[in-house]
């Protein structure tokens, strides 16, 4: 796949970035395309991670969410600049590289990580003003595509099952929680360990974050537990975790 601009240029921006920060030169290390959709493209080069972030999105509700992250750093992934840079008219930011989840050993998926994190969340106050949590806004456009989609025997328990959720999860009326910071997409790849390799488990991808009702940041997990594809014990130890940590959206 030939290489587009954007792509081209977010690499020389994450190799400059990272070499600023180790001032290694000449440059041993090459860069690895980790995500290119239209959606959002991320690079990795050596230690730093540089992100587009989708078309059209917000400057000032990401700046608020960089803020954030960047007041955070026991909870979420510090961006390396709290400010986005312009970049193809993209906004760009750049973050420390961390280590994933292995999606190759099940077996080690950090839910009890995972799920104090989320508690912390929820439970910290937001350090600067924030818009909604952005998930009811995706799920309605997941759902818009399912039906663009055409008729297929799998769509219909979904979207019996939409029209059972509250009016805002499928954000038609504002969330009833004005108050409680949120992840807004949580599931294993957004948790990453930095330092690198052994350091602490920590969130990340902040396009999402925003105030709102916590019990969205469980319903994937959730989900996946009552459809059969997380074990019982591992939704248990998740659940478990979380409420140990004080996490308000399970009593």
């Amino acid at each position: 796949m030939p290489r587009t601009p954007l792509l081209t240029d977010l690499t020389a921006r994450a190799r400059t970035t990272a070499h600023t920060r180790a001032r290694t030169s000449p440059c041993p290390c090459g860069a690895t395309t980790l995500t290119d959709r239209p959606d959002g493209t991320v690079v990795r080069h050596e230690d730093t991670v540089a992100k587009a972030h989708a078309p059209h999105t917000d400057p000032t509700h990401l700046t608020a969410r960089l803020t954030t992250a960047a007041r955070l750093p026991g909870i979420l992934l510090p961006p390396l600049d709290p400010t986005p840079l312009h970049l193809h008219d993209r906004l760009v930011t750049c973050w420390p590289y961390g280590t994933p989840v292995d999606p190759e050993d099940p077996d080690a998926a950090p839910w009890e990580a995972a799920a104090t994190l989320l508690a912390h969340l929820h439970r910290t106050p937001p350090p600067t003003p924030l818009p909604p949590m952005r998930g009811p806004l995706k799920a309605v456009r997941a759902i818009t595509r399912l039906r663009e989609a055409g008729p297929h025997p799998a769509a219909a328990p979904v979207l019996h099952a939409w029209t059972r959720l509250p009016a805002w999860a499928r954000a038609e009326s504002p969330q009833p929680d004005t108050t409680t910071l949120c992840h807004g997409d949580l599931h294993l790849g957004q948790l990453v360990r930095h330092p690198a390799t052994d350091g602490p488990w920590l969130l990340i991808d902040v396009d999402d974050l925003g105030v709102g009702v916590p019990a969205w940041d469980l319903a994937r997990p959730a989900a996946w537990y009552a459809c059969g594809l997380l074990p019982p014990h591992e939704w248990t130890r998740f659940l478990t975790a979380y409420r140990a940590a004080g996490g308000p959206a399970v009593p």
